[in-house]
């Protein structure tokens, strides 16, 4: 008969031996497999009385136990050691320094075009949001620009393939202005309809900003830019109007009352008649300089006309700023660019 004891102490030895899972797998196999020795025993009862056959059996199923628990040990100690393994590879410094995450904040002109939407909302003026693909109606014809008008050449055009259900052209909006049509014509159909006529239809004041798109790009210019349309339309708006709103909003914008504001004749389709306001600080590095701010003008009759109103009765002004323009200005900046590289050390100047 063979020595139980014996072979369980051989077991764990072997057991003690094995370098990795697959050497204590086969060794396994040595004492507890089809053919290992613990299953040749088990197997050898049969040829025994029944009296020897119980003893010699109990013997036989506690050595069995002892050998798997060595052997269970054993897969635990190589599980723990390839973990502990891992874990120094893995390991972490922790006298370097943290990894914290930073506080983000809003872009620049993003600070720029919430600032100007609360001081035009302060004042009365609604904030209105329009389409970036436009048709070629809404962005030139309704404004005074139809086809061949050499005011097109003034704006150079993305142009989209295909048309919309109506059959115009499609385009990546040049300006914000199409909001001065779509929201107006909204307003004034929706007062028809309520009331009948356009007696009691209230001042329309709104500005709009948002993101255009022009065949540009140097220092002072991008292919995707920011602008704010503002307009006002009513019975007795008048260019004073238009002077000390806008007048208004720089000083409240740039937080300076001495700023000084001209206003220079130019030409603009929409507007007649139109002009081009000048801004200077009056101290700093650009003290004494007069900058090009923004284009503005009265309303044009055949704008007032595609609006849905009577320009014989309703009179109003127009402005278009550029919010970057507005945000280099506030805060130093002097290339455009800066704004769209995602330089974090450009952004992090601006802290939330």
């Amino acid at each position: 008969m063979v020595d139980l004891d014996q072979l369980v102490a051989q077991a764990k030895q072997s057991f003690t031996e094995a370098v990795d899972s697959a050497a204590l797998e086969d060794i396994k196999a040595k004492y507890l497999g089809k053919s290992g020795a613990l299953t040749e025993l088990l197997k050898g009862l049969g040829k025994m009385d029944p009296d020897t056959r119980k003893t010699e059996g109990a013997k036989i199923n506690a050595a069995k136990v002892a050998i798997e628990t060595a052997l269970q040990d054993k897969r635990n100690a190589i599980a723990e050691a390839i973990l502990q393994l891992r874990l120094s590879q893995e390991s972490i410094d922790v006298s370097l320094p943290g990894r914290g995450q930073h506080v983000g904040s809003l872009h620049p002109v993003m600070r720029t075009w919430e600032r100007v939407e609360a001081i035009f909302h302060s004042i009365g003026f609604e904030v209105a949001q329009g389409p970036e693909i436009e048709n070629d109606w809404y962005n030139f014809t309704a404004l005074n620009s139809p086809e061949n008008h050499p005011a097109r050449s003034m704006q150079d055009t993305f142009y989209v393939e295909g048309h919309d259900q109506s059959g115009k052209q499609l385009l990546l909006r040049t300006h914000t202005s199409p909001m001065q049509i779509r929201f107006a014509s909204h307003t004034v159909a929706r007062h028809l309809a309520a009331h009948g006529n356009l007696d009691t239809l209230p001042d329309i004041k709104v500005i709009a900003p948002g993101r255009t798109y022009r065949v540009d790009s140097d220092a002072t210019h991008s292919p995707m830019f920011h602008q704010v349309e503002g307009l006002w339309i009513g019975r007795e708006v008048s260019f004073a109007a238009l002077k000390g709103i806008y007048t208004n909003f720089l000083k409240a914008f740039f937080e300076d009352d001495a700023l000084q504001l001209r206003f220079r004749p130019s030409y603009f389709p929409f507007t007649e008649p139109s002009a081009e306001i000048d801004m200077a600080f009056p101290s700093g590095k650009l003290a004494g300089r007069w900058l090009e701010i923004s284009g503005s003008g009265q309303v044009h009759p055949q704008v007032i006309k595609n609006m849905g109103l009577d320009p014989e009765v309703f009179i109003g002004f127009a402005f278009g700023s550029g919010l970057e323009r507005l945000t280099m200005l506030r805060y130093g900046v002097d290339d455009l660019r800066l704004f769209f590289e995602n330089d974090t050390r450009f952004l992090a100047q601006f802290p939330a």
